[in-house]
């Protein structure tokens, strides 16, 4: 039986929401809403299979911003319906996350949700089938920080980079406006090396190698948010590495045809 029938039954069954979308004319994907993906209520996703289930060798999943202590996923839900449009054989898993506190700090929890919403995916998907992470802003930053710290490079195919904090310890970064916050309740310091500090330890540029994925980052002029600073500083890095990087065009087809 056919692996993502098989979970469309399951889901069916413990009642999640599920329903058939048409996106345009001729494009119609299977939609389920708030699947569970942990114990946790925030570790929830909407997923969204083309009919044609054999054709997928894509998904895209998709992380919210929010400064890592906000945000959910049906910020993006009507940015995540326009990329369904333009890839309409990919499939597309928007996440929420567990969002940082003042008593939960946001990493590794958010990263290992990442890793859980994979494995999660990698069990009903077509085994041929390879992720692309994009996030915007603190999601853009999750997105680069799992995938050149802990992604395999034969599950994530492209990383798309959408105004991400890329230099945690870049000082123009420092003038953020809630960095006492990220410098306080980003990351466990149990996790953090000895010798090391948080802003290298989770800056997603220090973690860049040769292996790391295909990155398209877009960064604005005149963010008042995230420095520029931050596209000049993760360019560098990419480009001495030898990665593929594209700061004009989204080119994500390319990527995954």
């Amino acid at each position: 039986m056919n692996k993502f029938f098989t979970f469309l039954c399951l889901i069916a069954l413990f009642g999640c929401k599920e329903k058939t979308m048409t996106i345009s004319e001729g494009i119609t994907f299977d939609q389920q809403t708030d699947i569970s993906y942990g114990d946790d209520s925030e570790q929830r996703m909407d997923l969204y299979i083309p009919k044609n289930r054999d054709s997928v060798k894509t998904i895209f999943m998709i992380i919210h911003g929010g400064g890592w202590k906000a945000g959910r996923k049906s910020d993006i839900t009507g940015f995540t319906f326009s990329l369904m449009k333009r890839f309409p054989q990919s499939a597309f898993a928007n996440i929420n996350y567990r969002l940082a506190t003042e008593t939960r700090f946001g990493l590794p929890n958010q990263t290992d949700d990442i890793q859980n919403a994979i494995n999660y995916l990698v069990g009903i998907a077509p085994i041929k089938s390879k992720f692309v992470l994009l996030g915007n802003s603190a999601g853009a930053h999750l997105s680069m920080l799992y995938s050149y710290r802990l992604g395999e490079k034969e599950k994530i195919k492209a990383v798309v980079n959408i105004v991400g904090p890329s230099d945690l310890s870049d000082p123009n970064f420092k003038n953020y406006s809630d960095y006492s916050f990220v410098e306080n309740h980003l990351v466990d310091p149990a996790t953090i090396p000895k010798g090391n500090s948080m802003g290298n330890f989770a800056s997603p540029v220090n973690w860049v190698n040769k292996n790391s994925p295909p990155t398209i980052s877009f960064y604005g002029n005149n963010d008042q948010v995230i420095p520029l600073s931050q596209k000049g500083i993760l360019d560098s890095v990419l480009n001495k590495n030898g990665i593929l990087i594209n700061l004009t065009n989204f080119r994500v087809d390319i990527l995954i045809g």
